[in-house]
């Protein structure tokens, strides 16, 4: 594995914990988003990964013959953002301006507490691959440095 290549794997996973960070942000500021029906009820929101195979980002190169699917992992990519499918917390408050007609209030389906821990590990991952790329880096500046002796 070339240090370019290097660059690159890091590179698409600090890619994908800044849209996962970014993710858990807008999940943790809509927590508390009340409103009167289901269907305008904000929902947590999710990004789902997959991993793209040494032979998909250097196409032609002598690799190892393996099944695409069982390749050396070369980066991830983002397929899409899906919404969660749990419950929505719905509450007795027929007070609230957005209260429906029966006095209840639906809130989001956001776990803070879960969120937090997301964004904790999401930001020690991000912090991994820009250490790998320092490395990486740094190793470039070393070997550049072999001609000069």
């Amino acid at each position: 594995m070339s240090l370019g290549s290097i660059f690159d794997i890091a590179g698409s996973g600090m890619t994908a914990q800044s849209l996962r960070l970014n993710t858990t942000a807008s999940n943790i500021a809509n927590a508390e988003t009340a409103s009167s029906s289901t269907d305008t009820t904000y929902r947590a929101r999710k990004p789902v990964f997959a991993a793209i195979q040494q032979s998909m980002m250097n196409p032609g190169q002598g690799n190892f013959p393996m099944a695409a699917d069982q390749g050396p992992g070369a980066g991830v990519r983002v397929d899409g953002i899906v919404e969660s499918q749990e419950e929505l917390q719905m509450r007795y408050e027929p007070h609230h301006p957005a209260a429906n007609e029966d006095g209840y209030v639906f809130y989001p389906n956001v776990n803070v507490v879960e969120e937090m821990a997301d964004m904790m590990s999401s930001s020690r991952s991000f912090q991994m691959n820009v250490d790998v790329m320092n490395t990486a880096k740094s190793m470039m500046q070393r070997i550049l440095t072999l001609g000069q002796q």
